[in-house]
């Protein structure tokens, strides 16, 4: 992240969030506000850019959707259960809080750096979105200061349950910094939970798969903002012991070879990603963070 500069790769997400509404069949995740985020100019040449017929822009499309969809349909279960509460950590151009159909029960938390929350706004305001007054923005530094800290001044209840979402983040963070994060997590209200992705180690996943990763992550770096961490699965759900690990690898593959129909079965999840659910259980993550 360049200082004081919003996230370009936020924009980025945007812009395939947009082109898989109007390129793919069928559209696994349903964002009628994605075209207008993204802008029009942008739409219009999403349209007509040959790039967006590579292998890899149509895997990250399918990724993206796949998780984005994963996400909102677990925080649907929680809503339907009781929670009232919503935290996007890295929120970027999300449009969750402006299309929901949950507004009078859940208060959506949408968490990220200063400089893109504004840098949103603007873009919000020039796409003619409204604010709901269900959404708190809460401006944080993950790496200077905890998520924790800002929701408390703008209104989070830590006592009552939350969903959080943790969407493209981890991946230019410390590990300690993400550990960290996870652990305030778990020492939240029973029924909260955290629905988010990580990159896996590219030793260990195939070449095939390697390559489009060092693409992505590339193309990252160019923008000022390059991938810092990869975790292994099982070290990772090792570290994590305490809380119940729900891979998504096999709704994810279903999903994305959905939506990439096409152009022929896409498996997203060897794209050196993985979603997982954490629900919270009593024991707390404190050993993991000794242990790093």
């Amino acid at each position: 992240m360049i200082k004081d500069r919003p996230s370009k790769t936020a924009l980025r997400v945007a812009r395939r969030r947009a082109a898989h509404q109007l390129l793919d069949q069928p559209v696994v995740f349903d964002d009628p506000l994605a075209l207008r985020m993204a802008g029009i100019a942008e739409v219009d040449a999403l349209r007509n850019d040959p790039r967006e017929g590579h292998p890899v822009a149509r895997t990250l499309r399918a990724f993206l959707a796949a998780r984005s969809r994963f996400a909102e349909e677990y925080l649907g279960r929680a809503v339907q259960r009781g929670t009232a509460q919503y935290v996007i950590l890295g929120a970027g151009l999300d449009t969750f809080a402006y299309r929901h159909p949950y507004a009078s029960v859940l208060t959506v938390f949408e968490v990220d750096y200063p400089a893109t929350q504004t840098w949103k706004r603007g873009r919000l305001a020039d796409a003619g979105i409204v604010i709901p007054p269900s959404v708190r923005y809460v401006a944080v530094d993950f790496e200077r200061e905890t998520a924790l800290d800002g929701l408390a001044a703008a209104g989070f209840d830590a006592d009552a349950p939350a969903f959080f979402s943790w969407l493209g983040v981890t991946v230019y963070l410390s590990e300690l910094s993400v550990l960290s994060t996870l652990e305030s997590i778990a020492g939240l209200a029973p029924g909260s939970g955290i629905a988010f992705d990580y990159a896996i180690d590219p030793a260990a996943v195939s070449e095939r798969a390697r390559r489009a990763v060092e693409v992505v992550a590339a193309r990252a770096a160019a923008a000022g903002e390059p991938w810092t961490l990869f975790f292994d699965p099982a070290q990772l759900g090792t570290r994590l012991r305490g809380w119940v690990l729900r891979p998504s690898r096999t709704w994810m593959t279903r999903q994305s070879m959905c939506a990439t129909s096409r152009a022929g079965p896409t498996v997203c999840a060897s794209a050196a990603w993985a979603i997982w659910l954490m629900p919270r259980r009593s024991r707390r993550l404190t050993p993991i963070i000794r242990r790093i």
